[in-house]
């Protein structure tokens, strides 16, 4: 039985609220109680234990409780939301998956595919009868890869108990954060307010309303939110922990939220879909610079890239070669600096751009651009160029319409105070669509 310490904690919690949904809220002894009808439902419908089962669902109450019951019956879960939709078929083929058990709001069905895994990795968690998950990478730098992890290694940190927050559920259902902040929330008593729309009026709305003291996002998201006003708006004053990951946050984006939001702890974290999420302090609230690691987890630097070793690692990729070195080190492709225990993270090494031999950080100049007037968002990026290798390009937001040549030309005079020639970007295009992807991730390819 792999999650009865948590079925106990549930149990002890009774009426204290466990999550908000639409405006619901469910108690824990409900969530318990609906756990226990889905292993009754699970069992007939015929979904065998130990199945490969793709979970179509969101932070419904219901698919929560679906999730703890394939994971107290031993299924390797493939969780998808409707932001993957066109992709959905593709991540089944990969994952092998057996089963699909679909949560919405008509209720909640169960079929089977026809499909038997064969993959070795999937053969090897059903011969220990342990409960796997299968992640799928953004794809925002190539295609998107399938990590396998056993979940018991994932779930251990989770008995060690934490503060009980009210915790905005931000992060996906498919993503690690998203994931990691469920089970967080849940182990430690805390209430997971979920959201229907991810924008930055409705997440101050929902902070406002809910009393909301955490809220785990992202850099585009903050960045996204000091243009739209939004924090301006509503009564933040509930918020107490603000933590941002997935991808590297700029000194201009930070500095503006700390002044924003004086009274609230900011902190990085830092985590993979391939490593689980890693314990992390930053030096302080307008610090760039953050301690990882804790129980489980051990870090190097070699040619100023970070690898670490984790007991939570996945079990390998399903669609591709492992990435682990001999010795059991996974390399991250994160561009590091260091200071003693701590770290800055810089960003992928895949990301940074060559210019005739020239090293340009696109958050460099993300950070430079949003500081020109009238930008709202940007994202920077290489492209070939005959000459000089590759060329810097930035797709441009702006806040309101403006003659292209016009911007270009303020542009350049602006970014000439803060940016060698080289950076500047050769090529500018002006957008209105949204530069990050569903996880709010800048989209660089």
């Amino acid at each position: 039985m792999t999650l009865q310490w948590l079925f106990e904690k549930f149990r002890d919690l009774g009426d204290t609220t466990a999550i908000v949904w639409k405006d619901r809220s469910v108690s824990y002894a409900e969530l318990d109680a609906e756990v226990a009808k889905h292993l009754t439902l699970l069992e007939s419908d015929g979904v065998p234990e130990c199945a490969v089962v793709a979970l179509e669902a969101d932070f419904q109450p219901e698919a929560v409780a679906a999730l703890l019951a394939l994971i107290e019956r031993g299924a390797v879960i493939v969780p998808l939301t409707s932001t993957v939709e066109a992709s959905k078929p593709r991540f089944r083929t990969i994952a092998e998956v057996e089963w699909v058990v679909e949560v919405d709001d008509r209720g909640v069905r169960s079929w089977s595919t026809g499909t038997t895994a064969q993959h070795p990795l999937l053969l090897g968690l059903k011969e220990q009868a342990h409960p796997g998950l299968v992640l799928f990478s953004s794809g925002t730098t190539g295609e998107p890869k399938g990590a396998l992890h056993d979940f018991v290694p994932l779930l251990e940190k989770f008995e060690t108990p934490r503060p009980a927050r009210r915790t905005m559920a931000f992060l996906l259902f498919d993503h690690i954060g998203g994931i990691n902040t469920l089970l967080h929330t849940l182990s430690n008593g805390g209430t997971l307010v979920v959201l229907h729309d991810r924008s930055p009026e409705v997440v101050c709305q929902a902070i406002e309303t809910n009393r909301v003291e955490l809220l785990p996002t992202s850099p585009t998201f903050i960045n996204l939110l000091l243009v739209s006003g939004a924090h301006q708006r509503y009564d933040l004053s509930s918020l107490q922990l603000l933590t941002y990951g997935t991808e590297p946050m700029s000194e201009g984006t930070l500095r503006r939220i700390h002044e924003a939001l004086p009274d609230v702890t900011l902190q990085q974290t830092y985590g993979l879909s391939e490593l689980g999420i890693l314990r992390s302090k930053s030096k302080s609230s307008d610090s760039l610079w953050v301690k990882i690691g804790g129980e489980g987890f051990e870090t190097r630097v070699v040619d100023g890239l970070l690898e670490i070793k984790a007991r939570s690692a996945m079990l390998g990729y399903l669609n591709a070669a492992s990435p682990f070195t001999d010795d059991g080190w996974f390399k991250t492709g994160d561009r590091v600096e260091v200071d003693g225990d701590y770290y800055r993270i810089l960003g992928r090494i895949s990301e940074v751009i060559n210019v005739g031999g020239a090293k340009v950080d696109p958050v460099e100049v993300e950070d430079a651009l949003l500081q020109v007037a009238g930008v709202q968002d940007a994202v920077v990026f290489g492209e070939p160029h005959d000459l000089l290798g590759r060329i810097v390009v930035a797709r441009v937001r702006l806040a309101e319409e403006e003659d292209p040549a016009a911007f270009r030309s303020r542009m350049r005079t602006s970014l000439a105070t803060t940016l060698p020639r080289y950076k500047i970007p050769q090529k500018v295009l002006l957008t209105t669509d949204a530069l990050h992807g569903e996880r709010f991730k800048r989209m660089r390819r």
